[in-house]
């Protein structure tokens, strides 16, 4: 594959792009029958029926999207319809016991009050932040990312860059952080690696379910010198027991050397090793996401098209190692798989030689996560894996 062509390093835009907002209204459910739409002019909405209200693959995707490109743009009109979306699925999601950002109540509670505060709605903001203070981790929850206490506590961390850092207190992102590496080392003791974890009873390495998505979520918050180092090492046995290909197992001894997925494989593994780079400055671990991005670079351009298992997502490895390398041909790599989803993609679904998702207009599965893709590609040096990066 050739180099995606070049351009101006921070991803310039020659023309205005029309709001998201005139894109984006089959991303969102659908108005249930028997509704009536507003009359022409009229400054109602029509309200939408969410029954699927999560992040990965429902209507708070759709507003991520629409913030995220609010953000880009400027253009409120964005920004009220994402507002709106989340109103929905706050009322869809209200008593249910999932608690993360991308599958849970977290997720609703925090990007509402987000936007909220760029609506300059203090009544709202306030909302939200009770809400999200209401929601309880208890002890029989998972430790993983889209179930468990990483997504909520990547929720906390969310408020905390948006709203300010003292939003969640720092006492109580310790305190799940904690519980997290706890948990960790109780299962660890029957094994070699110093943290361990089990989703459904297997032992995940990758970002969704496993070792990397929360060894990811644990590196932004303040550890103890001996909780820095159980991350570390964890990372590290990882490493070592890489296949040889470069690839990583998606679960603990698993000999099947086949996923090269964000949620389980080499692209989220990357995205962690990055992040290692960052926070331990080994040049150990910016090696080793350049080789993790070397198999997604050669075996990563996939039949789906989502940010979960697809393109888009495996499009976002070469991104992250061009903010940490500035070296412009990852960015080069970025482009020719953007360039790709945008140019190849409709037709080859259309033919039946790619997959549309199982639910093709959603953030993590379908087009929304090419959309956001593309939106990123506007500034690449500003770029963030949604609901992974921070």
């Amino acid at each position: 594959m050739g180099n995606g062509g070049g351009g101006n390093k921070k991803g310039r835009r020659d023309s205005p792009s029309p709001p998201a907002a005139t894109c984006c209204r089959s991303l969102t459910p659908a108005s249930p029958k028997g509704s009536s739409a507003p009359r022409s002019g009229s400054r109602t909405r029509a309200r939408r029926q969410v029954t699927d209200y999560t992040l990965y693959t429902g209507a708070l995707g759709t507003a991520l999207l629409l913030f995220k490109s609010f953000q880009v743009t400027g253009n409120r009109a964005d920004l009220a319809l994402a507002g709106d979306i989340v109103k929905e699925c706050d009322a869809a999601s209200r008593g249910l016991p999932f608690l993360t950002f991308i599958c849970g109540r977290a997720g609703v509670c925090a990007l509402g009050a987000v936007i909220a505060k760029h609506c300059n709605d203090q009544l709202l903001l306030t909302h939200y932040l009770s809400s999200f203070d209401e929601i309880i981790v208890t002890e029989k929850v998972p430790n993983e990312l889209l179930y468990g206490r990483a997504g909520y506590l990547w929720a906390c961390l969310f408020l905390n860059t948006h709203l300010g850092e003292k939003t969640i207190p720092h006492e109580h992102i310790t305190s799940v952080a904690k519980d997290i590496i706890d948990e960790g080392r109780k299962l660890a003791k029957k094994g070699n690696c110093p943290l361990m974890y089990e989703w459904h009873g297997k032992k995940y390495w990758g970002a969704a379910h496993g070792l990397a998505g929360i060894m990811h979520v644990l590196m932004h918050t303040e550890l103890k010198l001996d909780e820095k180092d159980d991350v570390k090492n964890t990372l590290l046995y990882m490493i070592r027991n890489r296949y040889p290909t470069g690839n990583y197992p998606s679960s603990e001894g698993s000999e099947s050397d086949r996923l090269v997925h964000w949620c389980h494989g080499a692209p989220g593994v990357a995205l962690t090793l990055a992040k290692a780079y960052q926070v331990f400055h080994d040049e150990h671990f910016k090696q080793t996401a350049a080789e993790a991005a070397e198999v997604v670079w050669n075996r990563g351009l996939l039949k789906r098209v989502g940010i979960c298992h697809g393109v888009s997502g495996n499009a976002y490895v070469f991104l992250s190692l061009y903010r940490l390398t500035g070296n412009v041909e990852y960015l080069y790599r970025a482009k020719a798989f953007a360039c790709f989803l945008l140019e190849k993609a409709d037709q080859l679904i259309a033919d039946g030689a790619m997959h549309g998702g199982d639910h093709p207009f959603s953030l993590f599965e379908g087009r929304a996560g090419v959309a956001y893709l593309l939106l990123d590609m506007v500034s690449p040096s500003e770029s963030k894996f949604p609901a992974y990066e921070l």
